[in-house]
């Protein structure tokens, strides 16, 4: 393909466009541009979307073409990045992990692998299982809940929050000004500012009184993260964690509900749960796109011409529905984990075991609980969060007739706290 060397028309990612619609832009971005495509991600700005899944590994692979940090980007350098841009709080700057290259990122990787790593995985399990007992427990009487806010935004934030070290006041306050941040629109630097102002006040108190959580692990590790580092690695491990694992849990019901087929499957026994989870990352990643990569030099991509300073953004639903990587048959096979869903590279999701345990423990527990589960509206009065960068529900209203609950009230245990890692819990 001979490189494309103008500025094509751009197709916007934001605004009125919601999870339910992206798929079939994929598609029609690919036929008309390759797979790499002309992008705005907010207004005035401009991206390139990788779509193939050839070219997204490529991309996250080849440091010394596309770094991390966003200070390589031309918009932000030249000052043509508003401060109030809704995209500025994803993509701004940070001294975390996500936007650094080479050494800087291996130090501060190998500080967030380590406290991730001495999460006690049993003890994980209990916690998430006993919280989504409780969970159920609080609707059960009505025979109706909406799944989205009763089940899928409070358990990862109830498991997430505890492991960071957080109280459960904070840690509301905390998943409130993360959900306003990544949603990408007029609000999102209010909230950036009001994590900073709760993840500050909590660095303090660790600093004076360490605890047996992540956030002390971090601050006592002999990378020795600043405050500044590891109040910004913070942020990147809870939207890794808690946004895309809601996502993901509620988009494993929905399919549940809405296929006989995967449900009958999971039923009866053809699927495991681990191979449902990943037919779900598969088809409908919890991160539809995730930004972002810039150009460190001119360079022919994908078809397209990429000028220095070019943001790139990683097209993970896009490369997973890739037609050049799926199977003849047209879909993925059961236990196939070579999805992007968690990205690729030096920069993989480090987060992504005990994402998938507290996914599986949710899903499996529902499904145990509430055997009759339905969808209460039909598949296409399904609402959707507008955003550029996820596919997530807004809504899951279910009904149900028969909760099969323990005989003794389940009381949620205390989230588990960081042990010496222990090969084989998380997996």
């Amino acid at each position: 393909m001979t490189p494309r060397h103008g500025r094509c028309p751009a197709t916007a990612l934001y605004g009125h466009l919601h999870g339910d619609a992206m798929p079939a832009l994929y598609e029609e971005l690919r036929e008309q541009h390759g797979p790499v495509a002309p992008v705005t991600v907010a207004p005035g700005i401009r991206a390139w979307l990788v779509l193939g899944h050839r070219e997204l590994l490529q991309l996250t692979r080849q440091e010394q073409d596309f770094s991390h940090d966003p200070r390589h980007w031309t918009l932000l350098r030249e000052g043509r990045v508003p401060p109030d841009s809704p995209i500025l709080p994803m993509v701004g700057w940070r001294p975390a992990l996500l936007y650094a290259d080479g050494q800087q990122h291996r130090r501060m990787r190998a500080a967030v692998s380590d406290a991730l790593a001495g999460i006690n995985g049993h003890e994980l399990r209990r916690s998430v299982r006993a919280t989504a007992e409780g969970l159920i427990a609080s609707f059960a009487g009505r025979r109706e809940a909406d799944l989205v806010p009763h089940y899928a935004r409070r358990l990862p934030m109830q498991a997430i929050t505890g492991v960071l070290g957080l109280d459960e006041r904070t840690g509301q306050r905390f998943v409130q000004a993360i959900a306003g941040m990544v949603v990408g629109n007029a609000d999102s630097a209010n909230a950036n500012r009001r994590l900073a102002t709760i993840l500050r006040a909590v660095i303090e108190k660790k600093r004076r009184s360490p605890g047996q959580d992540i956030t002390s692990a971090l601050l006592h590790h002999p990378a020795e993260l600043t405050d500044d580092e590891v109040l910004h690695n913070l942020v990147v491990m809870f939207v890794a964690g808690n946004q895309t694992t809601v996502n993901w849990i509620a988009t494993t019901l929905r399919i549940l509900l809405c296929d006989p087929a995967f449900r009958s499957s999971l039923s009866g026994g053809h699927l495991s749960v681990d191979d449902a989870l990943d037919l779900v990352l598969w088809r409908f990643p919890p991160t539809q796109n995730f930004p972002a990569r810039y150009a460190i030099r001119d360079v022919e991509f994908g078809g397209q011409y990429i000028r220095a300073g070019d943001m790139l953004v990683l097209g993970l639903a896009a490369a997973n529905a890739d037609p050049a990587v799926l199977p003849a048959n047209g879909g993925p096979i059961a236990g196939n984990r070579s999805h992007l869903a968690f990205g690729a590279g030096p920069h993989t999701c480090p987060a992504q075991d005990p994402a998938r345990l507290i996914t599986r423990t949710a899903v499996d527990t529902i499904r145990h609980r509430l055997p009759d589960l339905e969808l209460a509206v039909p598949e296409t009065e399904l609402s959707w969060i507008s955003s550029p960068w996820t596919k997530g529900l807004a809504a899951l209203p279910v009904r149900f007739t028969d909760p099969q609950l323990p005989l003794a009230p389940v009381a949620a245990h205390a989230a588990p706290q960081p042990t010496a890692p222990q090969t084989g819990d998380l997996r």
